[in-house]
């Protein structure tokens, strides 16, 4: 695409997803807005975004303000025809139908083609249709992982940028004070192991709760359905947590798991790694990639070979600090500036924008 008769070029950003204080995709689009006018200022911003986040906008990119929805009618409003910007970038895949003169793609995950098993049978069908038509539409691919890069090309013969995703802007080794506070405030146990998260199938708390029992150490799961009927009756449960809590909360434990079946990026481990958090995770999908040596990577997915590799984390003051330490300089690697640096630069490099 061409925009040299064009001396501010139009770029919208699909942000659907986008919240002040939200987690994942959220963190991704909230992050990525917040460095870009700087590295784009001789082009006019905006961002698709449901009605009630259009105000949390950075003051340089303007709101197109969508009526707050969630499932088949918020996934409408990503794919809708939308007309007048030369470039459209959708943060989590969806494109619209028609409108913008060249269209960006980032994908996260393939996890619906990949793991179906773990949406339901109408939503995995629905984001499958929506994931393949963006996949083969968009002009540019972003993958925020070599792992999901490499499923991108397996799955549909396409190539992909990567460009990593960083820790949030709140993940920073907290004070003792504030490890203390929280510890207080949520009456958490002198130690235990934590698990913060959606509990869903693919987060395997299950699993993780009879790895607890098995080193008889309590587990902690923070996140949507941490309370719920799902959780392990074993578990303690906190509920949603503030971010403002999450540093001490991570430095708090004594290990963090993550016990994932599947990862197109996986940023809890890597925010718990910023917040000096001890991280045990699944060695699946991107993990082993972004946690590097920063985490301690489990290969199988059965309690034997958890509790074996968090045994030793409970006992070795030495080894658990040094653990630590590995975390913060694997995820002081990672920058949301260096992630939208990237991000121009595939913009340029596919000539979407001079």
């Amino acid at each position: 695409m061409n925009t040299a008769a064009n001396s501010r070029p139009t770029v919208c950003f699909g942000a659907l997803a986008y919240r002040p204080d939200g987690a994942g995709v959220s963190t991704y689009q909230r992050e990525l807005l917040a460095q870009l006018p700087a590295l784009l200022p001789g082009a006019e911003l905006s961002a698709l975004v449901q009605a009630d986040a259009a105000s949390s906008l950075p003051s340089t990119v303007s709101a197109v303000s969508r009526p707050v929805a969630a499932g088949a009618r918020r996934a409408w409003h990503g794919v809708a025809p939308l007309r007048g910007f030369d470039v459209f970038h959708g943060l989590d895949v969806d494109l619209p139908l028609v409108g913008p003169r060249a269209t960006v793609a980032t994908v996260h995950d393939l996890s619906v083609f990949d793991v179906p098993w773990a949406f339901s049978r109408y939503r995995a069908r629905g984001e499958q249709l929506l994931v393949r038509t963006s996949l083969t539409r968009a002009d540019l691919l972003i993958a925020v992982s070599e792992f999901t890069a490499e499923r991108i090309a397996d799955k549909f013969g396409r190539a992909a940028v990567v460009v990593p995703l960083a820790p949030a802007d709140w993940a920073r080794v907290p004070e003792a004070s504030e490890v203390d506070r929280v510890r207080a405030g949520y009456d958490l146990p002198p130690r235990f192991i934590l698990q913060v998260g959606t509990v869903e199938p693919r987060k395997q708390v299950g699993m993780l709760a009879e790895v607890a029992r098995a080193l008889d150490i309590p587990l902690v799961l923070a996140g949507a359905g941490s309370t719920g009927p799902q959780a392990p009756a074993t578990a303690i449960g906190l509920g949603y947590v503030d971010a403002a809590d999450l540093p001490a909360l991570y430095a708090a434990a004594t290990v963090v798991a993550y016990c994932s079946e599947y990862e197109g990026f996986g940023l809890p481990p890597v925010e718990a790694m910023a917040c000096g958090g001890a991280v045990v995770a699944s060695a699946v999908g991107a993990l082993p990639q972004v946690c590097g040596d920063g985490a301690v990577l489990v290969a199988r997915a059965n309690v034997e070979s958890w509790t074996a590799a968090v045994r030793p984390l409970l006992h070795d003051t030495v080894g658990n600090a040094a653990l630590r330490e590995r975390g913060l300089a694997a995820a002081s690697k990672l920058s949301w500036r260096a992630t939208a640096e990237a991000t121009v630069g595939a913009y340029r490099g596919a000539g979407l924008i001079p």
